[in-house]
């Protein structure tokens, strides 16, 4: 099953460019920023969506969740195809079906045209990872996780810009604006990828899409470096959760009493760090790989020592923030530096089994981070984030021998 795959690969491998150029590499870095941040536009605008369609306060979170939950089915049933079928029309066909969703979003006049339109988005945003295994599959050996840095740095970049972005769109525009503003980005973005994104041509017919998607199970069983690094994945986007999901509540509440505006910058913050995690695939392709993420896991836990005095220094919270986020995207990055040459006929299977993981973490950090600070404030939130990074060290610790890089 797997041979017709694997000789179907090697033949595109060679007609494929020895390289990305750096302006392609960013193309795809910034496409992946623009469909994730679709998933987190709503965060900072449940408010205005709960006034506009008449949805009481406690049920408007659930436009969130159905986001979230269609992201996760994505994943699992659309990302596959990227090693079945020809990943150039899989990439611009989600494209223009998500713009669609985001115009059905921003015109829509019923709560249930707005809940539809959110779940499409959702479930079309993962075409972030299809161009992750593409953009793998297009780079050199060599090159390959300098690429992947820097395309899944589009990915968190995004997501920490989401709610600025929203935001500032909101005030001035209102809500609508923000979606169609990205439907119009994201437009445009089509146009480009269709003069620039390579058109190799995938004849792969031993597998059916139910054998597909049943195979990205059986990888799981077969192959350990990928459970091992999901289950830091799932770790560590914990705790990038566990961090970004209450961090509005300290804020906005006294002594600090920050505007939206103000605490939106924080994003930016973020980013630095991702930016900088960057490298962390170059380092992955010298051999290096283990050593980053043992690195990195130690920033990680001593990241939450200056997040817990967020009350008394925002300072102590900033170098905590760049620091965290540092960490999670050096992890991720080397993550998929290691994966994705296991199976070079079945990348996009190995980013779809990986990404499942990752969202389960975020969906478990923001779950529990926002139940301990109701309970414990913000120190019980530090005390979890420290706590999984802990548990992410020594889970590194104990396996590290198991995967060569």
């Amino acid at each position: 099953m797997d041979n017709g795959l694997m000789q179907e690969n090697v033949a595109s491998d060679r007609s494929q460019q020895p390289s990305m150029s750096r302006t392609v590499t960013l193309l795809f870095a910034t496409a992946c920023g623009m469909s994730v941040a679709n998933i987190y536009f709503a965060q900072p605008l449940l408010d205005q969506l709960s006034n506009e369609f008449a949805i009481d306060h406690s049920i408007i979170g659930v436009v969130i969740t159905i986001t979230q939950i269609f992201y996760g089915l994505g994943l699992l049933l659309l990302v596959p195809l990227g090693d079945l079928l020809n990943q150039r029309r899989l990439i611009i066909g989600q494209m223009v079906l998500s713009t669609t969703a985001l115009v059905l979003v921003g015109t829509a006049s019923y709560s249930a045209v707005l809940f539809a339109g959110m779940a499409l988005v959702g479930l079309l945003a993962v075409v972030t990872q299809t161009l992750v295994a593409f953009a793998a599959t297009m780079a050199s050996p060599t090159e390959r996780g300098r690429v992947v840095g820097i395309v899944t740095s589009g990915i968190v970049i995004g997501i920490l810009l989401a709610r600025t972005f929203a935001g500032l769109l909101t005030d001035l525009a209102g809500w609508r604006s923000v979606y169609l503003v990205s439907a119009a980005l994201m437009l445009i973005m089509i146009v480009i990828f269709l003069k620039v994104l390579p058109n190799v041509e995938r004849d792969v017919k031993s597998l059916s899409y139910l054998q597909l998607i049943r195979s990205v199970f059986t990888l799981f069983i077969q192959e350990r470096t990928l459970r091992i690094r999901s289950v830091l994945a799932m770790l560590i986007f914990a705790d990038f959760s566990i961090l970004w999901t209450p961090l509005v509540l300290p804020l906005s509440a006294p002594p600090l009493a920050l505007s939206h505006t103000v605490i939106g910058a924080f994003g930016l913050v973020g980013v630095a760090g991702a930016l900088a995690a960057a490298q962390a695939g170059k380092l992955a392709d010298r051999g290096y790989g283990q050593k980053t993420t043992g690195i990195a896991l130690a920033l990680l836990l001593i990241s939450w020592l200056f997040i817990n005095y967020l009350e008394q220094s925002l300072l102590a919270l900033i170098v905590g923030i760049v620091l965290l986020d540092l960490a999670v995207q050096a992890v991720h990055v080397t993550n998929q530096t290691m994966i994705l040459p296991l199976r070079t006929e079945a990348r996009s299977r190995l980013t779809a089994g990986y990404m499942v993981f990752y969202s389960i973490g975020g969906a478990g950090g923001s779950i529990a981070s926002t139940q301990m600070y109701a309970h414990f404030g913000w120190q019980g939130v530090c005390w979890l984030g420290a706590s999984i990074s802990t548990i992410a060290l020594l889970f590194w610790a104990a396996t590290r021998r198991f995967t060569k890089i």
